[in-house]
């Protein structure tokens, strides 16, 4: 029934291409730190312009909080206009009352996940973000490496890192903020902290808030509430999706003003 392929030629496809592709992702336009669904909707709509993007994601999964929603319940929900943005992923939804749609986390994350790679973007999971390539006042890139190194005992963690550069970088890391953090610790930046649920107001300033921290970094969804004191969102994503959106815009914007730059 299936092609008589042993153990030795599998280990070579993995290796042989897997390697091939990680020497061409050494250089990105735009690397998105966090596959949650804003970092997923950032690299979807940065592929689809012809941006090189890649996603880098500590989990083995990807997909962030989107797979499921508040208190061990996989309905997300999303507010009004997000079914906009569920409509052209191809996300099918149910509206429980005016301006108010619950969709199975699962199918939504999935659809999300799959569009993004379907656009072009580029994955590299089970990556941890160490640090931030720093020169000349910019971010041009991250430090990686394995998730599982921060696992071991510290006696034998002293596997060196390498990098990644990139043109832009989005931090879509969440509440936690990794990339900006790692310019916190050296006073570069000063962080608020995430303020009280008020899915009112955090959905709005979320996006409004979402774009260029500092020359290089770009931040996004729930890293804007902590980037700035914005209350937190709650198991609602729309927020998450549009921040995803307007990062990609500003990714876009800051790649063509280096671009004029350059001329």
């Amino acid at each position: 029934m299936f092609a008589k392929i042993g153990e030795a030629q599998v280990t070579k496809a993995i290796v042989g291409e897997f390697t091939e592709w990680f020497q061409d992702h050494i250089t990105n336009d735009v690397i998105i730190v966090g596959g949650g669904p804003s970092g997923l909707v950032a690299a979807r709509d940065l592929a689809k312009a012809g941006v090189k993007a890649l996603v880098v994601e500590s989990n083995n999964y990807i997909g962030g909080g989107f797979w499921i929603g508040g208190y061990l319940m996989n309905t997300v929900t999303f507010r009004a206009p997000s079914q906009e943005i569920l409509d052209d992923i191809g996300i099918p939804y149910k509206e429980v009352e005016e301006g108010l749609f619950t969709v199975p986390g699962p199918h939504a994350c999935s659809k999300l996940i799959s569009s993004a790679c379907d656009a072009g973007a580029e994955i590299l999971n089970m990556t941890k973000v160490d640090d931030v390539v720093y020169r000349g006042g910019r971010v041009e890139g991250v430090v990686i490496n394995w998730t599982p190194v921060g696992a071991l005992p510290r006696a034998i963690t002293c596997v060196d890192p390498v990098s990644l550069e990139a043109k832009v970088v989005i931090d879509c890391t969440g509440h936690d903020a990794h990339v900006a953090k790692a310019l916190e610790r050296r006073n570069i930046l000063k962080l608020a902290e995430f303020g009280p649920m008020d899915v009112k107001a955090s959905e709005d300033l979320i996006v409004e808030n979402t774009g260029e921290i500092h020359p290089g970094l770009i931040v996004a969804g729930m890293a804007v509430s902590t980037a700035y004191g914005v209350p937190r969102m709650g198991p609602t994503f729309g927020g998450m999706l549009y921040s995803g959106k307007k990062a990609a815009e500003v990714a876009i914007e800051m790649l063509s003003r280096e671009t004029v730059a350059a001329v």
